[in-house]
Order: structure tokens, then sequence, then C-alpha cells
């Protein structure tokens, strides 16, 4: 019998390929080979949503040479092994459709790793497609195609042509749209810190001011702090209280694709379409030495289970690397995250953990190396023990009514810390991962006052989105699921509604300002966040076959079409792009408005077309005055003539004032004060065509010292070398590469 095997890349195909032999012949379909048409609805509003789907142009020579393949024989048995998902299974139906392949002609397999073992396992036990998973997956992308195909002609109209909406990207940019209003609105109030640094007998010690006669200590201004200080300077300190209690600390889960996404993001920088590129990569299969395998398990998955098969190996693993006491003596179990998940059966885990990171760094990139050490250390740590620790508190009174506290913890076995330990979006939460020691103390002795420290403080903003914080919140309200993260982030950031600037951060632009305020306003339910979430239940709900999908999507449409109908007559352009303002047009005396033009928002006078005065809004104005003061000396390298600061899609720009003369353009260089480490030379920041910041040199071309990595004035304690924000939380010296922890 001749045998065809069809997966979604050549990458796994190739995989197979090598511990298959020529029994099988492996082809890849490239995806989805069928979708509904680019160029009209393709959903039948009036018949069910029957969806009308064609083969995708570009998949034709791959559907023709496929059918040819599997018609060939009259003997011919395809397996349909396209990943074990939703999307996967809607892959699967659609080959059979698209091959015209009959019931007996084919079968379905799954697996999770590609490895040999379990792609042998999977062909010795073959599955039918699952309808509830391809009808879920149908529902999803006619939902989708509804609120796309509808709903961006009406903003095309009403605000500007070329835009999208989308029912998860819709809630992403309201997510960070609200967080920028919050940031805007944010009123900062002043608070002070103080503590105290201690002697006891045998040591010395910091306590912070923790209540004022008994009621949590407030310090809201410096008169308040100054008695405060001159109180604690009086005072007599007597150790109160001391508890001495031994704490444990559990390892995090497994990766699941969002904490893969989140994990990857604060620890190695990655975005998380860049992980999960090199999540897919490392899935389908790298060679190292004799051995080409799948390295990690199936990376879209929502569940934290680890396989019994792979369970037995991790002990004999662990003691060999880290010693007998850090093997747990039976596996650890966590518990299934969401009803519904859709899931592969398993966590994102080495597919062998016997395969070290540092024995496979020859046979990756760098950053195939990097998301693969994650993801086994993280993997190792959850079948650890957990870390014990000696937590101390210590309470110090004083005789004039005030209370300092001050902690300490001591890691007394470092269990599961030995290999990994989960990051963090907070900065200040990293050091509750190391010691802090205190010295030995006594309930009841007397303490002697070193110094008394004060500083003015203001509470902070919510911090700007990033894409991994973005991720969690999408997750924890329920929207999309782990294979539309990706794509969403992408697509809000292509389409311009949101920018991910130098500092990694999420901004809203003005495009996104406007679109968010018009669902919001209009379609309030397309940007909900409880009512998007519901939807993904429903769709959970069609996975499991408890609910059909028609009804589903019928529920949702109806009133959603009427509503539509309705804001098509209502709603006027002019009353969604124009605000007006109190500025008045100094050319005819008739008030300003704001408009949006294509590169954001801009002041245009009233009477336009009679009086056709334009200018930048009053911010950008400003920001254009201080560019000008800074960069008035620039002159062109070519004719000599002033450069002037110019706007485009990238950032500002410095531009030859003899256009279209001299075409001369160079990037903005702002001056940072520090020498450069190849010449006499001062260093500049600078942007590439694209936006992106980096450090170089003044002197450039005759100079071509460079750097992505922020230089920092202080130079390095060791050589006295040029040292660079490594990290977010790492210094690194370029001379002598001294690392220092932040």
């Amino acid at each position: 019998m001749n045998h065809v095997i069809i997966v979604e890349s050549p990458a796994k195909a190739r995989t197979l390929k090598k511990f298959l032999g020529a029994k099988y012949n492996v082809k890849a379909s490239m995806g989805h080979i069928r979708d509904l048409p680019k160029k009209e609805l393709g959903v039948d509003t009036d018949n069910d949503f029957n969806p009308k789907y064609e083969i995708s142009p570009d998949k034709k020579k791959i559907v023709k040479e496929l059918k040819d393949l599997v018609h060939k024989y009259k003997d011919t048995m395809v397996w349909l092994a396209a990943d074990e998902d939703r999307e996967g299974e809607s892959i699967a139906w659609h080959l059979i459709h698209a091959l015209n392949l009959k019931k007996g002609q084919y079968k379905r397999i799954a697996f999770h790793e590609i490895t040999k073992p379990a792609v042998l396992a999977a062909l010795e036990n073959p599955r039918n497609i699952d309808f509830h998973l391809v009808h879920a997956q149908q529902a999803r992308r006619v939902l989708d195609r509804l609120v796309g195909y509808k709903l961006s002609p009406l903003l095309w109209t009403k605000v500007r042509a070329g835009l999208s909406a989308g029912r998860v990207q819709s809630v992403a940019v309201r997510l960070i749209v609200d967080r920028d209003r919050e940031i805007e609105d944010f009123k900062p109030v002043e608070y002070w810190k103080i503590d105290t640094d201690l002697k006891a007998k045998k040591g010395e010690f910091n306590a912070d001011l923790a209540k004022i006669k008994g009621k949590k200590a407030e310090v809201g201004n410096k008169k308040e702090a100054d008695k405060v200080l001159k109180d604690l300077k009086s005072a007599s300190y007597k150790v109160g209280n001391l508890v001495k209690k031994e704490a444990q600390r559990q390892p995090s889960s497994p990766f699941i694709t969002s904490t893969l996404q989140q994990e990857a993001s604060r620890k190695l920088g990655f975005s998380v379409k860049q992980t999960m590129v090199l999540a897919q990569q490392l899935y389908e299969g790298v060679s190292h030495g004799k051995d080409h395998a799948g390295l990690i398990t199936y990376m879209r998955t929502d569940s934290f289970n680890l396989s019994n098969e792979f369970l037995k190996v991790v002990p004999k693993v662990i003691k060999k690397i880290y010693g007998d006491e850090y093997a747990l003596d039976k596996p650890r179990v966590f518990t299934k995250k969401t009803k519904g998940a859709q899931e592969a059966h398993e966590a994102i885990r080495p597919t062998d953990l016997s395969k070290m990171p540092a024995d496979l760094k020859s046979h990756l990139d760098p950053q195939q190396y990097k998301l693969y050490k994650l993801i086994w250390e993280r993997t190792a740590a959850s079948q650890m023990p957990p870390a014990k620790l000696d937590m101390t508190t210590v309470t110090v009174e004083t005789d004039n009514g005030y209370t300092l506290e001050a902690k300490g913890q001591v890691i007394k076995f470092p269990g599961f810390m030995k290999a990994y330990i989960e990051g963090t979006d907070h900065p200040d939460e990293a050091l509750a991962n190391k010691d802090k020691l205190l010295p030995e103390i006594e309930k009841g002795e007397t303490c002697d006052l070193k110094k008394v420290n004060s500083e003015q403080k203001f509470t902070q903003p919510p911090a700007r989105y990033t894409e991994a914080t973005l991720v969690k919140k999408l997750e924890s309200e329920g929207i999309g699921r782990p294979s539309t993260y990706a794509p969403t982030i992408s697509t809000i950031i292509n389409r311009g509604y949101i920018e991910k600037q130098a500092d990694k951060k999420l901004y809203a632009l003005d495009i996104g300002f406007i679109v968010n305020d018009f669902l919001v306003k209009h379609f309030p339910d397309i940007v909900d966040y409880s009512f998007t979430a519901d939807m993904e239940e429903e769709l959970d709900d069609i996975a499991e076959g408890e609910k059909k999908w028609e009804p589903v999507i019928s529920k949702f449409y109806k009133p959603f079409e009427k509503l539509l109908e309705e804001k098509k007559k209502s709603v006027k352009k002019e009353d969604v792009i124009i605000e007006k303002t109190d500025e008045v047009c100094e050319v005819c005396g008739a008030p300003m408005k704001v408009k949006l033009g294509k590169n954001g928002k801009f002041l245009s006078c009233s009477k336009y077309p009679e009086c056709k005065n334009a200018k930048p809004m009053k911010e950008d104005r400003e920001k254009e005055e201080k560019l000008q003061k800074e960069f008035k000396d620039e002159k062109c390298e070519k004719c000599e003539s002033a450069m002037v600061v110019k706007t485009g899609r990238f950032g500002d720009f410095l531009a030859c004032s003899a256009y279209p003369k001299c075409k001369t353009t160079r990037p903005l260089a702002h001056a940072l004060n520090i020498d450069c480490q190849k010449c006499d030379g001062q260093l500049v920041e600078k942007r590439t065509k694209r936006g992106k910041v980096f450090y170089g040199c003044n002197n450039y071309p005759k100079c071509d010292f460079a750097t992505w990595s922020k230089p920092l004035t202080d130079p390095c304690p060791v050589c006295k070398g040029m040292q660079v924000q490594a990290k977010k939380d790492l210094i690194k010296c370029e001379q002598c590469g001294k690392e220092t922890e932040v």
C-alpha cells in the first residue's frame, strides 16, 4: 500500500522523513489550503451562516500536486497529521474536501511531540476527525469574518479608508487606550519613606517605619516628615517582638503558551511573535549530532499536564545534575487551567529532559538556545522540591509611639530555585528571591540609632503594557486563546493603532484612540471585555459538543446587523474625526479644529477650503521647536546648507533645507556626554531608518563604534571602561565584561 502523510510545514515534513524512512511519503500542505474568499464576505447570512470556502490562490499548485500523489494509486492511504488543536483539526478536514478523499482513504493522526516513539504510536492509533473541534474553529472564522468585513467598511466611511476592526484586536487596542488615559489622568500623591539604621548588640540592621501610635504610618508631606524625623532622633529603641518561621516557596507550573510568551519577553527580551516562531522551530525539529527530532512539545497549549512517560525519566536526570535531594519522590501535578482549553494535552516541555541545553548549544542558533534553555529549566524546576526559607520579622518600638519593622530571610535549601526562578514585571519583587540577612537579635534588647533616612516619593501611575503584560491581561480576562495572542499584537501594531517604542512599551496612537472611542460609543459589545470572554466560552462549548455553532453565531449577528444599519445612517464622519478647540486661525480669525490626517492629528481652519491654514498640534509644535533649537547648528555634509528637523513615518530626522536641490537626510543624534571607546569623539543616540534606537560615535563615518545597549555615564569600577544597560536588571562593562545586577 502507498502511504502519504500530510503535515503543515516543510520543516515538520523533513523531521518525519528522517525517522520514518521510504515507506511513507511525507508532504507539507503549507498550512491552510482553503479559506473564505478575500474579495467577498463568503458567509451566507440567510442560510445558517454557511461558509463559502475556496482553495487559496497561492495553494492551488500544492493542492494539484497532492491530488496527483494521493490518486496515483488505488491503494493509497492518506494520513492527516496536522497539529492536535482546533486549527489543526480544521486543516485536516479541509484537506479531505480539497483532495476529494473518500471514507476509508484517510486516517487522522496527531502527536504533541515530533519524536520517533510519538509518531509511531500515533500511526498505531489513528482516530476520526473531531467535528466538534472543526465546528468550533469554523465558528471562530465565520464570527471574525462577519465582524471584520461588516465593521471595517463602516470605519472607512466614518473615520478613514484602510482601517480594520476585529473581535479580539479591538479589545486589545481598548486595553492599551484605557491604560494610556489612566496614565494621562493620574494625579501623583506625595508621600515620604522613612527608615532607620539601628545597632543591636551583635550587628547593624535597617528598619522601616511601620506605625505611628498604633496606626499605619502615612507621612504625606515634608512638614509631617520633619516631625517624625525629630521624634525618631530623640527616641529610644527596644525590640518589641521577634518572629522566626520556616517558609516554603513552591515552583511555577511548566510553561503554557501565554506564560512562555511572558517569560521570554521578561527574561530574553523576545517579542510574542518572535517567541512563537522560535518555539515552532524547536517543535518541528532540529538536527543535533546524528539525531533529528523535535526538541519541545507542541507550543500552543493551555494544559499544565506532563505525561507519565516523561515524568518517569525526570528524577533520574535531576539527581544526575543537581543531586538526590533535588528530586521528588512523587511527581508534582498541576491542575488544568481553564474549561475547554484549546490544548495539545501537555504543557510545553523538552521532549527529552536528558538533552541538556549545554549539549545542544552548538546545534542551535543563539535565540533557539536561549528559548530551549528557558523551557528546560522551567520544566525541571516544576518537578523539584520547594525552596525552604527562614523568615525573620523584627518589630522595634520607640518610647514615643513609633513602630518600626525589619524583615530578613535566609534561603536554607534552594530546592527548585537551583534550576529556575520565575521573572517578574515589577523590579522590586526580584529582591524577594535573594538573601536579606539580619544580625542575631534578642527580644527585649535595646538598640542604638545610627541614622534616620527620609526620602520624598510620589505615587506612580499604572505601568504601560508591554507585550508580556498585555498577553497576561488578555489571558486573565479570558479574551482570545493561545494561538491568537501573537497575530493579534502584530496586527494592531502593523495597522498603526499602537506602537512599540524603544522601551518595549506599547503606546496608543491617534488613530487608535479615535477608532477605539468610535467602537466604545457605537458598538460597545464588540470591545466589551466580558462580552468577548463570554464568546470565547461559547466557542469552547462548541468544541466540547455542548452547543451547535450556528445558533451561537445567529445570537450575535442579528442584533449586530441591526445596529450596523442604524449607525450607517446616524453617524456623521465629521462628528468622529473633528474636534473643536479654543485656538483661533491666525490667517482669518476663524476657530481651529482638530482633524485626523495620515500622520495623526493636526489643526485645521474651520473655514476650509476657503482658508487652507493648517498646523501641527500644540504639543507637536513645542516638540518641534525644542528639536529645532537642539539641532540649529547642524550642517549638510554635501552642500553646507542648514539641516532642519522633519517628521516621517518612522519618527523625526534631519533633512537638508536646500531640498529638492539637495536630498540629504540623516537620523537625529542626541548627545549623551559620554566619551567614545575607539576615538576622541562623543557618543550620541541615533535611530535606524525604521526608528530603532542605537548609540554611536559622532565622528561617524571616520569612527564606526556603535552599540544597541544604552551607554551609562559611570565607568566600570574594575577597568574604567564603558558600562551599558545590557538588560533591565543587568549592567555590563563593554571592555572587561564585568556584570552587575541592578
